[in-house]
């Protein structure tokens, strides 16, 4: 069976997070978007048949059966910066304040960029390298993150034309989640 491609809705204003995230009915939001329960209901049928929103409770209500639904978890891509505050802007590439800044950016710019393309009807070509690396001493984070950043430097530069589409390659670090075996 093949997998089915899963379009990404990007949020990055407070109230949208806020609506995307929080369990409704159809009353509710007919309140929140003065618009008719029957319009709203008929859509939340269809994003429920969509698998974009999830029943996750039914409650008698005034003679009727009032259905909550929420959105689907991973149907919605949410930027990061929404969930605590703005990040300040931390330079040292040791700080994890720093790593989470990127990583945040990158969540954002890709949220963003692959929307646009699904809009298109495009796919939008990114590329991962993940690893996992053991160091004896905590010293050697350093020497092998500007040994890395050598030889990253000498690639790019072999490979950046100068003319073509531009790409942004991170690479960050973190302490890996010890797995029991």
């Amino acid at each position: 069976m093949d997998a089915v491609p899963v379009s990404i809705t990007y949020l990055d204003e407070p109230d949208k997070v806020r609506a995307a995230l929080s369990p409704s009915s159809a009353t509710q939001l007919a309140a929140a978007l003065e618009l008719p329960r029957q319009k709203v209901n008929y859509h939340l049928r269809a994003l429920e048949d969509a698998g974009l929103v999830e029943l996750v409770e039914e409650r008698q209500r005034r003679g009727c059966v009032e259905r909550i639904l929420r959105a689907r978890p991973g149907a919605v891509v949410v930027d990061p910066t929404m969930m605590g505050g703005e990040f300040t802007h931390i330079h040292d590439q040791y700080a994890a304040g720093h790593l989470v800044e990127v990583a945040a950016a990158a969540v954002r710019d890709v949220g963003r960029m692959q929307t646009k393309a699904d809009e298109a009807g495009k796919r939008l070509l990114t590329f991962t390298i993940e690893t996992e690396v053991r160091f004896a001493a905590p010293g050697d984070v350093h020497d092998f993150t500007d040994e890395l950043a050598e030889a990253v430097r000498q690639v790019v530069a072999k490979y950046d034309s100068g003319t073509g589409r531009p790409y942004r390659l991170v690479a960050f670090g973190h302490p890996g989640v010890r797995h029991e075996r």
